[in-house]
């Protein structure tokens, strides 16, 4: 018998970016499912022929679970961990793992005293874009990098729950795990201070769908990070250093490296800029969100004892304190410091 899993959630993510790797995955077996839909927990039965629950209290109290992986609204991530985590099972909450700061510390309070796992799904730490980054920005390839700027751009509207704030809506944290986090990984340095702005400007409902961020870090590097509503997009990734600069777009990743002259005459602008220049472009590797099925390795691994999962309670609280900042800068028109 493998893992003893259930999905809390078989909506679209819970039965495509979860259920997909636990199918295919030996270590996993799909024990049970919950949702409020009847449709939904019909085609739970008819692809894994496991037992189906409307109520999560009753499905913890039923089974001998040994993993949920909780794929709900996000205003009902919180409640639904803790609960998890009480009855001593091992958790695993889609993104984003709670809705503010408040609720991230009761969940991560609530895996202290628990005997299960608390396990943050933040798939874009897996990205192919961010691993490549990562060894370009170890080998010096563009020396001390002092600015990132993130940016992701769409031009549609959506009419779910994803455009109410009372259920936990919202771009920012929608895709602010996926934007904000993986530039301060990158770059492994805490956040120090933060400037924000949102914005609601196409979709329905009464939450943001733009929001930009202006974050120092400790180190004193600077990330912009922003999704914004655009025909044309903007680079994924602009990262900018004392010896180059790298842009990445739609898949590919291109390097500039140049080392400034340093004239006699500071007064000859043109050759400052320098001549000496090394321009090389490769296609990434792999999703900039993750493989589904690695992430699930490393999750059966962390379970197992073999090996810590990548992704800490810590490392999302922290998330969850930088996304809070934005919001309250551009609530209250000010800089808030961390």
């Amino acid at each position: 018998m493998g893992i003893r899993t259930a999905i809390l959630g078989y909506g679209r993510s819970g039965s495509s970016l979860h259920a997909g790797p636990i199918e295919k995955h030996d270590d996993f077996d799909m024990i049970a499912a919950c949702d409020i839909d009847p449709a939904r927990r019909d085609r739970a039965v008819e692809r894994f022929g496991c037992t189906v629950y409307e109520d999560y209290h009753r499905m913890l109290d039923e089974e001998a679970l040994d993993l949920v992986v909780i794929v709900t609204r996000s205003h009902q991530h919180c409640e639904m961990t803790c609960d998890c985590l009480a009855a001593g099972v091992n958790v695993l909450v889609t993104k984003p793992w709670a809705v503010n700061e408040a609720e991230a510390r009761r969940m991560t309070d609530a895996a202290a005293t628990s005997k299960g796992m608390l396990l943050p799904w933040l798939p874009a730490r897996w990205g192919g874009d961010l691993a490549r980054l990562r060894q370009l920005l170890d080998e010096g390839a563009i020396g001390n990098v002092f600015l990132v700027r993130r940016a992701v751009c769409s031009f549609a509207t959506r009419c779910d729950w994803q455009t109410e704030r009372r259920c936990g809506g919202g771009y920012l944290l929608n895709w602010g795990p996926h934007i904000v986090d993986p530039p301060v990984v990158l770059l492994g340095s805490p956040v120090r201070s933060v400037y924000g702005r949102m914005k609601q400007t196409i979709n329905p409902g009464d939450t943001e769908d733009v929001f930009f961020a202006v974050m120092t870090l400790e180190n004193g590097a600077i990330i912009q990070a922003e999704y914004t509503v655009a025909v044309e997009s903007l680079p994924g990734w602009f990262i900018q250093g004392d010896r180059g600069t790298i842009v990445v777009r739609d898949g590919a990743i291109k390097v500039y490296k140049k080392t400034p002259a340093q004239p006699d005459d500071p007064t000859n602008y043109g050759s400052m800029r320098g001549t000496d220049e090394d321009v090389f472009e490769e296609a990434i590797e792999g999703s900039r969100y993750g493989d589904e099925f690695q992430i699930y390795a490393e999750v059966a691994q962390a379970l197992r004892g073999e090996r810590p999962y990548p992704v800490t309670p810590e490392d999302a609280l922290e998330l969850s304190r930088v996304l809070d900042a934005i919001r309250i800068s551009s609530e209250e028109d000010r800089v808030v410091e961390l």
